[in-house]
């Protein structure tokens, strides 16, 4: 995994962390407001009810006296509130006689030639207390909140007392509860967000340090994750330590068994050519030095893939390309004088693998391409940074010669293994077909084209690091 994947994963993290934490907040604000609002709006209610029920209480105390309290002209000054003397103040009571058959009514000042609409005729049920209450429109239109009381008295009558206030009041005070819990919430909302970004950062810096160390480790510059880590995240740096070894261990043993495997294969091979080389006139002689040739080259070039499969797997292997670039050009400058090779080679190119591995690769098609040029040969080397397409950054090796070239038929024949198209010209056949083989165990890929110069273009992409 690149840094930049590693850093997007972490990223990715953090944003869904801080997106859950955020869903969370507000949905859990959201239903607190909602439980405190409906909580003190009952609350609020209540002291409002346990007001009008001494007004209520009042009345039916002077309605059950025996004075005259029933008449016509008496006043009821024990309750105390001017609102009820108050044209349409929205506070009223009022007395109905309900045991005639034409209900006799006396209602406070406040209602004028108004009357209050009846909580019974409302469907209303009494509740524990004796009491029916509930909201009416008053006169005016108000939004009234009303309590009313049956009270029988016997042979004096049977009268319903209510009492109704402003439920105004009640909107009101609560409305005015809800715009300071809202800004009390937005403001616990935008602390907690803080909060919660604060930790989301500082919480996930320990995996972003972890995942900028493997991708360190990857890259070469690192061999194993280095530093302190909370004892949440410290089993995890020591567990992929862990694993690092025994990759490392797991590659060792590899190569000691590829090892052992070409010593134990090469010696009956040795002792057969001996024998046959022995007997060189004889027919069936030739044919077994014959095979056994073949037998070598399969040998050499399935133990070559192994070894090489073995050292892929190790981890933050890197090699400088320009050294092996240079080194390879002076090399065939002396072997080739006749061949002029030019270089260039991108700054901080790093090839993803080992030193034998890239110089096997590169040597091969430098050398055919000075086999087969004219005076000319050109090395290239180009860094392609990761980008929307690519995952990861790649080399690009152009080696091209001013040679007669291929045509596509001949391209297509060359990289075969053994393969060999002009046998004037020394080697085994075998060279592109490893440079083949290396590359796509690396991941990487062999291409031929014509060349700019002339002659074939050998385009070979590698991991870069």
């Amino acid at each position: 995994m690149p840094a930049s994947a590693g850093r997007r994963s972490t990223s990715s993290l953090a944003t869904r962390l801080f997106v859950s934490a955020t869903v969370w907040v507000v949905v859990v604000l959201l239903i607190t407001g909602i439980v405190l609002s409906s909580v003190y709006r009952s609350a609020t209610e209540r002291a409002f009810d346990r007001r009008l029920n001494f007004y209520l209480r009042t009345l039916v105390a002077e309605v059950a006296s025996p004075d005259d309290s029933t008449s016509p002209d008496h006043q009821f000054q024990a309750l105390g509130e001017p609102l009820f003397d108050l044209p349409l103040s929205g506070w009223y009571w009022q007395i109905t006689r309900t045991d005639s058959d034409t209900p006799q009514v006396r209602a406070s000042r406040s209602l004028w030639d108004r009357k209050l609409p009846k909580l019974e005729d409302m469907g209303i049920d009494i509740g524990p207390s004796g009491v029916r209450q509930g909201y009416v429109e008053g006169p005016e239109d108000q939004e009234l909140r009303v309590v009313e009381r049956p009270v029988d008295l016997g042979s004096d009558g049977k009268f319903l007392v209510s009492v109704a206030g402003d439920a105004s009041e009640i909107f009101d005070e609560t409305r005015a509860f809800d715009y300071y819990l809202l800004g009390t919430f937005a403001a616990l909302t935008v602390g907690l967000l803080l909060t919660t970004i604060f930790q989301v950062r500082f919480g996930l810096a320990p995996l972003k340090r972890i995942s900028e160390a493997i991708a360190d480790i990857r890259s070469g510059r690192a061999e194993r994750l280095q530093g302190d880590f909370p004892v949440e995240i410290a089993p995890l740096a020591r567990e992929t330590n862990a694993l690092i070894e025994a990759n490392r261990e797991i590659v060792e043993r590899a190569r000691t068994h590829v090892g052992n495997l070409a010593h134990a294969v090469k010696t009956p091979l040795s002792v057969i050519v001996n024998e046959a080389s022995a007997r060189s006139g004889d027919p069936f002689a030739a044919k077994i030095l014959e095979q056994a040739g073949v037998m070598r080259d399969q040998v050499a070039h399935h133990l070559e893939r192994a070894r090489i499969a073995a050292r892929q797997t190790i981890i933050g292997t890197v090699t400088d390309v320009e050294p092996v670039i240079e080194a390879l050009g002076r090399t065939m400058e002396k072997i080739h004088r006749d061949i002029d090779i030019e270089i260039a080679v991108a700054p901080r190119a790093r090839f993803r693998g080992e030193r034998q591995d890239f110089e096997e690769m590169v040597g091969n098609l430098v050398d055919n391409a000075c086999k087969w040029a004219r005076t000319q040969v050109a090395i290239q080397v180009e860094l392609r940074e990761p980008g929307d397409a690519e995952g990861e950054a790649s080399l690009r090796i152009l080696v091209d010669d001013d040679g007669k070239g291929l045509s596509p038929e001949e391209r297509s024949q060359v990289a075969r293994r053994g393969q060999r198209l002009d046998e004037s010209k020394p080697g085994s056949g075998l060279g592109l077909s490893i440079v083949v083989d290396l590359a796509a165990l690396y991941g990487g890929s062999l291409k031929l084209d014509d060349a700019p110069l002339g002659g074939l273009r050998a385009e070979l992409v590698l991991p870069a690091a």
